[in-house]
Parts: structure tokens; sequence; C-alpha cells
């Protein structure tokens, strides 16, 4: 396929830290359109956002579990949105990607894909993850107790046959947010961090860096850093 061709194709990494999940949506929007129109390279944006809960095309409001109480006492936003996917949570200690990129293969083979970029890199980093047939996401396996997942996947692609939306790769957040969803509508599928796998836990930016190569080899790009990116990985080359 087009996407197994050589490396000629540039991907710009751009961190932009912490982000409000409604201007991150419509960050992606704009530079989708201008992707699609010639305009801008393909993108992968790296962000966090502060706790949010989100709904997929197959989201079901009785999979969310917390009211208005308890959702304001927490800080927590809810947002509908357009991706693929039932109810995901977001929030710091994330590592939220969202590939804005010219499709060239079929969706599933994209979401694949995405999950193998994922994999990889948390091989390097020391955790062994795995896919499992019939759900999206990456999955830790756990002698005998239900697989964790790791990373959620939710993809959208547009018209223009641009993608939005992405995965989630969960490094140190607050497991307790979980709590209030059933993730992905899946019940008994805890979800997990490098935190709880890894001593010790991996810096932002040690991911980071290990996510933008994993993604670069099984997306076949030429990842190039953007300023902010270079500063973020920057941090992780201090910590070695």
């Amino acid at each position: 396929t087009a996407m197994d061709q050589i490396k000629n194709k540039v991907c710009a990494v751009h961190w932009l830290g912490r982000v409000d999940y409604q201007e991150a949506w419509a960050l992606q929007q704009r530079w989708a359109a201008e992707i699609g129109r010639g305009e801008r390279p393909e993108s992968l944006l790296l962000l966090e956002h502060p706790p949010t809960f989100t709904f997929g095309r197959r989201g079901q409001a009785k999979h969310l579990l917390w009211g208005e109480e308890e959702l304001a006492a927490r800080g927590v936003t809810v947002h509908w949105v357009d991706r693929g996917g039932d109810v995901t949570y977001h929030g710091p200690g994330q590592l939220v990607g969202y590939p804005l990129l010219r499709l060239a293969v079929e969706r599933i083979t994209y979401l694949r894909r995405l999950e193998e970029a994922l994999i990889a890199a948390l091989a390097y980093l020391g955790v062994s993850a795995g896919q499992i047939e019939g759900l999206t996401g990456v999955w830790v396996e756990r002698g005998g107790a239900p697989a964790a997942k790791i990373a959620a996947i939710g993809v959208k692609v547009d018209a223009s046959g641009i993608t939005r939306h992405g995965f989630a790769l969960n490094i140190d957040p607050e497991m307790e947010y979980w709590q209030g969803i059933v993730a992905c509508g899946l019940e008994g599928h805890p979800a997990t961090s490098l935190a709880e796998l890894v001593r010790p836990t991996p810096s932002l930016a040690e991911v980071s860096q290990a996510v933008i190569e994993a993604f670069g080899d099984r997306l076949n790009y030429a990842m190039q850093l953007e300023p902010s990116t270079e500063h973020l990985l920057a941090q992780s080359d201090q910590n070695r």
C-alpha cells in the first residue's frame, strides 16, 4: 500500500501542553481542513487534557456513572464527540495524541497500526502489551485476571480523508476517575497505567520520545519535531 512506501512523507509533531478538550477539538477541525487543502503538513498533536469524559458515536449515557454533583466536585467536563467508540477518560498524567493524516489505508488498518505503534513504544519502555481481537485499544495481560487497557483509541476520518482524534496512553493518571464511567462500554475490563507497571515511571518526555519514534516506524513517516516538541524531549535527555 501507499503507506508501506519509503518514508518520504513528513509528519510535523507539535507538543501543545495542557489544553482544554473543546479547544483541542476546534484546533483539529481547523488544521485538518488546512491539511486537506495542502496548506499544512500532516501532523501529530501531542498534549494533555484537564479531567474530561468523552463519548464517541456509540456512546451510551448510562455508561456515565457519576452525577452532576460528583462531576462538578471532581472538576470533570463531559463532551459528546464524533469519533468512534463509547466513553473514555482524558486527564493529567496521560499522553494524548491526535494524528491529522491523509489516510492511505482502510480505517481498520489505520487503527491496528496505531495500536502497533503504541505497543512498540511500550515495549521500549519495558511493558509487554498487545491487541485483543474484536476490541480496540492496547491491553496488558495480568496473569488470570481480565486484561487491563493501558491505551484507548478512537478515530474519525473526515470527508477529505483526513484523520482526527486518536489515542490516550496512561502514564500516571489518577486511576479513580475510571470509577465514573463504564470505560468503552466494557464491563469488567479495568484500566491500567505505566505507573502501575514500571518503576520508576517513565517521564512524559520519555514516553513522548518512544511514541514519536514508534509512530514514524509503524506509519511510515519522517517525524519532524516542532520547537515545542524539541523543548519537551530535551527534558527526557536530561533525565538519562
